[in-house]
């Protein structure tokens, strides 16, 4: 009988867990960690994403390492960075950081990079990167204002939620909707079997005949 390693996930988000779900797949371990996420000087946005998803993992694996007995474990961990043009945009905390991001993202289009790092057996770690383009129409002041209002806004990346009362400011978008979520599926299930993790053995069947 094959042993199959533990499932890590080394996020808090909800979103995330939710797309996992969504395609069957359930996190054995929650393990979010705090990293400092501010980009270096010069660093584009897509190699911030990438970088801080690796020492997302990297901080994950530590952490695994220490509590000790879990034996073989696949630790999953991802970031998603917002830019316009070579500008990445702060996951905003406080409400004027929200009402700067929104604006600047008004009636305009950004890209989203959400990068994905899985690391399975011995560390070995495998990534991937995936950009997505947004556009946004032009908010108007009380557009702006009721969405701060709501809350949502708040620690996302862009300073939106795409999958909440933000997606009525979407005009189009370009690439994956999961990786503008927050995780790209079909990047993260193929990273995830190379790593060893058997996913669609979790998926319900079907016990009708045809």
């Amino acid at each position: 009988m094959i042993v199959q390693p533990k499932l890590v996930l080394a996020s808090r988000s909800e979103r995330r867990l939710a797309l996992l779900e969504q395609v069957g797949v359930k996190p054995d371990l929650l393990r979010p960690v705090d990293i400092n996420e501010s980009p270096h000087l010069g660093e584009l946005p897509r190699v911030l994403a990438r970088r801080l998803a690796r020492e997302k993992a990297e901080a994950a694996l530590k952490l695994i390492h220490e509590e000790g007995g879990l034996g073989d474990v696949v630790i999953l961990a991802a970031d998603t960075v917002v830019a316009v043009g070579r500008r990445p945009i702060p996951k905003p905390k406080l409400l004027e950081e929200a009402v700067d991001a929104l604006r600047l993202l008004s009636g305009r289009g950004h890209r989203v990079f959400t990068s994905v790092c899985v690391v399975g057996a011995g560390g070995l770690m495998r990534e991937r990167t995936v950009e997505a383009r947004v556009r946004f129409k032009r908010l108007s002041h009380d557009e702006i204002e009721n969405y701060l209002a709501s809350g949502e806004w708040c620690d996302k990346a862009g300073g939106y939620a795409i999958q909440g009362l933000a997606g009525a400011f979407v005009v189009r978008i370009i690439g994956s909707y999961t990786a503008i979520v927050g995780l790209p599926l079909y990047e993260s299930v193929n990273l995830l079997l190379d790593a060893g993790c058997q996913v669609h053995h979790n998926w319900p069947m079907n016990s009708g005949g045809h």
